[in-house]
């Protein structure tokens, strides 16, 4: 059985556009003798759809759309992801289904057994839960058919024990000839090795191969990379489609040779960013993106990051300084657009500064300067770049990591004005390591904004460490806070002091109200700040203070 791989991208409810990649992609592998194609997850509405799923439209648009698919299905069957009304009445109004299309006719539907409500996942929210995954006679084959999360029942897996329904085990009864799996999975650093992982459990429980197919692209702040693959029923990976590209492939189901994949993880972080990125803005409508030039380390990988998504005649980068911005910021600025090759302008913002404290200073009078006069130079520049996002009608890309975010440093209405937060996942010891790799072949970001101290310029010789301590110990920390859940105790126990823990904590949580208004970002971390993370703004409890010596 030869099984045909459309790893394709799809978006959020453009049901033609859907379509017509569904049917060129079914067409294609069907031309290469295809015996069956699958394709991912929800691929006819695209995922995720989120609250769409409570519009009727909606859902009769997914109806609608997968029955002119499937009169334009052959003899080879496509297996097809969309929307099924829940007829019965019972329970959720929707399933999140996959149709076995076959000479104009669905024949068999399958229906998702475990809803994830975990991260960034909240479809129990909207769908019912089918009661076992079907099993389909095809070429003298059972083929047991699964929606991805249905897999994802390892013992290591830390959600596993949410669900009293295990598909896994119910399929390793069944004597399968083969299970197929219909994903939209999306990607995160060390995300491939929990995949192997799962998709190897789930073969040699079932004494199966799996055919594991998942979408690929960006929707909103997710990214989803492909990796499509067949597992051996013994868990070897027999065939591998690439990441982070859209890909038809074919692979014979008997095949014996087996395949590595050798991924690097900060090219797997470039790509996700890049194709993050471009996603985010085609299907938004935008075809450039315009950025402000700092001469730092986060504007210029952001903005290298534009480029390879957009390409560089679609990218603008604006040099906004002030009366006390650095020369060699200035310079390396400039240095960086020559090497991108991308559009360069110099705004100054001096005189808005000077007239924007002139006009407060009658209300400011008998007040000592503090960080609001710093936030005037940052709020100006968000004021500029946001009048020519509107005249180019180019998306703003804002240029924070993930460990200013976190802690606050970072100016409301000012340098967090934008329509894409594109590194607002990456910590900032990370965007240093990928500006290294991007600079692997020549020189893209002058040496020299990599080796200067990081700052702000809010204020004369100003650096990051005067208000934070090294970044190999703030990233440490709020790795274990923001992603692994720690406690107070837990990260003091670590070996970190415990004055420094208090305060970042407090930072963190401090400033949660920021992150409420924060441009979108792209998830690349098991856990980012965005839909993931669901903090009350307005709550009194604080792990800063709640620890074994004041609790």
């Amino acid at each position: 059985m030869k099984i045909g791989f459309a790893q394709i991208n799809t978006t959020v409810g453009d049901f033609k556009g859907n379509r017509d990649k569904i049917l060129a992609a079914y067409g294609s592998l069907k031309k290469q003798k295809a015996d069956i194609v699958i394709f991912p997850e929800l691929a006819v509405c695209g995922y995720p759809p989120r609250d769409l799923l409570l519009e009727d439209s909606f859902i009769q648009a997914s109806i609608e759309t997968l029955n002119k698919i499937t009169s334009n299905i052959g003899e080879t069957p496509a297996l097809i992801g969309f929307v099924q009304p829940n007829n019965d009445r019972k329970g959720k109004p929707i399933f999140n289904a996959v149709a076995w299309c076959q000479n104009g006719e669905i024949s068999d539907i399958a229906k998702k057994c475990l809803l994830p409500t975990y991260d960034v996942f909240d479809e129990d929210r909207y769908f019912q839960k089918g009661e076992k995954p079907i099993i389909v006679n095809y070429q003298n084959k059972k083929i047991g058919i699964t929606i991805c999360e249905d897999i994802w029942v390892h013992p290591d897996h830390p959600t596993t024990h949410n669900y009293s329904f295990n598909p896994v085990e119910y399929l390793s009864k069944q004597s399968t000839d083969l299970i197929l799996n219909l994903s939209a999975s999306p990607w995160h650093i060390d995300k491939e090795k929990e995949r192997n992982s799962t998709l190897t459990h789930a073969a040699k429980t079932c004494n199966s191969p799996i055919a594991y197919c998942n979408l690929i692209g960006g929707n909103d702040e997710l990214v989803f990379d492909g990796g499509s693959k067949l597992i051996s029923k013994t868990g070897e990976t027999l065939h591998q489609l690439p990441q982070f590209k859209e890909t038809l492939s074919l692979c014979e189901l008997d095949t014996t040779t087996t395949e590595k994949d050798e991924t690097n993880e900060l090219e797997s972080i470039h790509n996700a960013l890049v194709i993050g990125l471009k996603d985010y803005a085609w299907k938004s409508g935008f075809k450039k993106a315009v950025l402000g030039l700092s001469g730092g380390i986060d504007s210029a990988v952001t903005a290298e990051i534009a480029v390879k998504a957009l390409g560089k005649d679609n990218v603008i980068g604006i040099s906004l300084p002030s009366s006390i911005s650095s020369q060699h910021s200035k310079d390396d600025a400039k240095e960086l657009a020559e090497n991108l090759g991308i559009e360069y302008q110099v705004l100054p913002i001096g005189d808005i500064v000077a007239n924007a404290e002139q006009v407060l200073s009658p209300m400011f009078k008998g007040l000592a300067r503090d960080t609001t006069e710093e936030n005037l130079q940052a709020r100006s520049r968000g004021l500029l770049l946001m009048a020519v996002s509107n005249k180019m009608n180019a998306l703003l890309l804002t240029t924070g990591n993930k460990s200013e975010l976190a802690v606050g440093y970072c100016t409301l209405y000012g340098d967090m004005c934008g329509g894409l937060a594109v590194i607002s996942d990456l910590e900032k010891l990370k965007v240093y390591e990928l500006a290294r790799f991007i600079n692997r072949d020549k020189e893209i970001i002058p040496t020299s904004t990599i080796d200067k101290p990081p700052s702000a310029e809010l204020s004369p010789d100003q650096v990051d460490q005067d208000s934070l301590p090294p970044y190999e110990i703030l990233d440490a920390i709020l790795k274990a806070y923001v992603e692994e859940k720690k406690s107070f105790d837990e990260i003091i126990a670590l070996g970190f002091d415990s004055i420094i823990v208090k305060d970042i904590l407090k930072k963190v949580d401090r400033n949660e109200y920021k992150r409420k208004q924060a441009a979108p970002g792209l998830k690349i971390t098991p856990l980012a700040f965005g839909t993931g993370r669901r903090i009350p703004l307005v709550q009194k409890f604080s792990a800063s203070k709640f620890d074994s010596t004041n609790s």
